[in-house]
């Protein structure tokens, strides 16, 4: 006899410096882990299972990122006592900040219909040691202007094939950008940032491994003169022969926000 299953969305922040990823690994400390361990000690007699709606890269953090839960035989009583529960035994770097109970027919990945990353990034000057874990810092100086109009040229459908690591087969290398700009970071604040800090900002539905910080590193170059908009064009064609070599640090890059079907 099939065991009764109840399945919860839950949506999370963290701040990623001192993680792994989120994927679990041995003898790594990562988000998931975290979860799973917190999981397991406010319900010690449950059979439970948690599926993230996405892989973040060691450092990279999250403003709305969500896992489902699965639970076998007994429902949670009361979801607001739950979460309570949960972020008072969860460590300061990571937090709850929703649960709704979905159905079976509810998948977390296949139902992700947007993502939106910022990457936060300074340039100029050195910043102040605080801003490590949330701003990528360039110390030379970047043709600003030219980066957004090269960022736009990543917005539709093309050959990403440039923009991932180990690309293993069958991966779907044509991608959808919705949007790609570069704005003034009004996102993240604080008393140590520096005067003026930055933020690509792109949509879409799903991106490859690397794919962002890749095309952030892209960028860079092209800010510092050792790309240009011509090979940035080529470097999304079919038939590319360009090799990026700089993927931009994780610490940099944040997820925003994320949207269900």
């Amino acid at each position: 006899m099939q065991a009764v299953r109840f399945y919860y969305l839950i949506r999370v922040q963290f701040l990623g410096f001192r993680f792994s990823g989120w994927q679990k690994q041995p003898n790594l400390k990562t988000v998931e882990g975290m979860l799973d361990k917190t999981l397991k000690y406010i319900l010690p007699d449950s059979k439970f299972k948690i599926l993230g709606a996405g892989r973040t890269d060691a450092k990279v953090s999250a403003l709305n990122a969500a896992f489902e839960l699965f639970l076998d035989k007994e429902p949670i009583a009361e979801l607001d006592t739950f979460l309570e529960n949960f972020n008072k035994n969860l460590p300061p770097d990571i937090r709850a900040i929703g649960i709704n109970e979905v159905d079976e027919n509810f998948n977390v990945i296949q139902q992700s219909k947007l993502k939106e990353y910022v990457y936060l990034f300074s340039f100029g000057q050195k910043n102040h040691p605080f801003c490590a874990p949330f701003l990528a810092n360039i110390i030379e100086d970047l043709d600003l202007e030219l980066m957004k109009d090269c960022a736009k040229l990543f917005e539709g459908s093309h050959n990403f094939t440039a923009y991932t690591a180990r690309l293993q087969p069958g991966t779907k290398v044509i991608r959808k950008i919705d949007s790609c700009e570069i704005i003034e970071n009004d996102i993240l604040e604080a008393n140590f940032f520096p005067d003026k800090s930055y933020a690509l900002r792109i949509c879409g539905a799903g991106f490859m491994r690397y794919q962002i910080r890749m095309i952030m590193g892209a960028l860079i170059q092209v800010g510092k003169g050792e790309l240009n908009r011509e090979e940035i064009k080529a470097s999304l064609s079919n038939n590319h022969s360009c090799e990026l070599t700089f993927v931009a640090p994780g610490s940099g890059l944040l997820l925003n926000d994320l949207q269900f079907e």
